[in-house]
């Protein structure tokens, strides 16, 4: 959970975001909505105060950021790096991918999403304690 609630007006400001999906959110989020990847639940424009995540996974703490043009330039590179820190000082991972990378290779970036996926996802039938697997 975020440190703060969100307020009303970050909650109504989300939920505008929702109904004006950019191209790109729209594309991954076919793919992302009703459990779509490795059977995870995704939130998409989701209010953390003090942002909006464009995607949120929390049983993952995973974010994922699309970033438009606007985020290649010096001040957009500077606010991105402010954003990510503090969502990572919340225990949170931010992964980021580039609009272009979405529109042109939407298979590479879920499978990229899946390798972070398969490396960090709790095993979905761990051993009871003091049991060990196959030798």
């Amino acid at each position: 959970m975020p440190t703060e609630r969100p307020s009303p007006e970050q909650r109504h400001f989300a939920r505008a975001l929702r109904s004006q999906l950019t191209d790109c959110e729209r594309l991954l989020w076919r793919r992302l909505r009703n459990r779509g990847l490795a059977g995870f639940k995704f939130r998409r424009q989701h209010p953390w105060p003090p942002y909006v995540l464009d995607f949120y996974c929390a049983e993952l703490r995973l974010v994922i950021e699309l970033d438009g043009g606007q985020h290649h330039d010096a001040a957009g590179l500077a606010r991105d790096q402010l954003r990510t820190a503090h969502l990572e000082r919340q225990g949170l991972e931010v992964l980021r991918f580039s609009n272009l990378d979405v529109l042109q290779n939407l298979e590479g970036v879920l499978t990229e999403l899946l390798r972070w996926i398969e490396a960090r996802a709790p095993h979905p039938n761990p051993l009871p304690s003091g049991e060990r697997g196959p030798e």
